[in-house]
C-alpha cells in the first residue's frame, strides 16, 4: 500500500509537468513566443475574474513559479491589468486585459479538444488499462491517473516538439 502511495505521488508530480509540456506546445502552435507555460496557465486560471496575487496562488499550483513576478511580466506585455486595491493599497489586483481574455479562449479550446480526445480514448480503452476489482481506492486512483499519463503522453509526443524530437533522434 505504501509504495501505491508513493507511486501516486510521482505521478501527479508527472502529470503536472506534462501538462506544462502540452500547454507551451500549444503556445508553440498557436505562435505565441512571449510566454511561458506557466504564465499561460496563470492567465487562464484567472479568466474572468478580478483577484488579488495572493488569491491566484491560492487558486492554482506554481511549481517553482513566482506568481508575483509573473503577473508583473504579463501585466507588462500587455496580457494582466495590474491595479492597487482601493481598500488596501499594498494588495494588488489582476484581471485580463482584452489580450489576455483572448488567449484564454484559445487555452480554452486546447482543453476542449483535449477533453474529446480523452474521451474517446477512454472509451476505447483496453480491458487491461482498468483497476482490478478488489483494489483499494488508491489503487484505482493511480491506474486512472497512469492512463491519463499516458493519453498526455502520447499528445505530446504527436505535438510539433514531439515530432521534432522523433526526427532528429532518426
Amino acid at each position: 500500500m505504501k509504495r501505491t502511495y508513493l507511486d501516486l505521488i510521482s505521478i501527479i508530480d508527472q502529470l503536472h509537468r506534462r501538462f506544462l509540456d502540452l500547454v507551451a506546445i500549444e503556445l508553440d502552435r498557436l505562435r505565441i513566443m512571449e510566454i511561458n507555460s506557466v504564465q499561460a496557465i496563470l492567465l487562464f486560471n484567472i479568466g474572468t475574474a478580478d483577484m488579488t496575487v495572493s488569491e491566484l496562488m491560492l487558486r492554482g499550483c506554481y511549481l517553482g513559479s513566482n506568481v508575483s513576478y509573473n503577473a508583473k511580466k504579463l501585466a507588462e506585455m500587455g496580457y494582466l491589468i495590474q491595479r492597487r486595491a482601493a481598500e488596501d493599497r499594498r494588495t494588488v489586483r489582476v484581471r485580463l486585459s482584452p489580450k489576455g481574455l483572448a488567449l484564454c479562449a484559445r487555452i480554452d479550446a486546447m482543453h476542449e479538444r483535449h477533453l474529446a480526445e480523452l474521451a474517446s480514448a477512454l472509451a476505447n480503452g483496453a480491458p487491461a488499462d482498468a483497476a482490478p476489482t478488489n483494489a483499494t481506492p488508491v489503487e484505482t486512483t493511480l491506474t486512472t491517473l497512469r492512463r491519463f499519463d499516458r493519453f498526455w503522453s502520447r499528445m505530446v509526443d504527436e505535438g510539433p516538439r514531439g515530432r521534432a524530437i522523433a526526427d532528429r533522434a532518426a
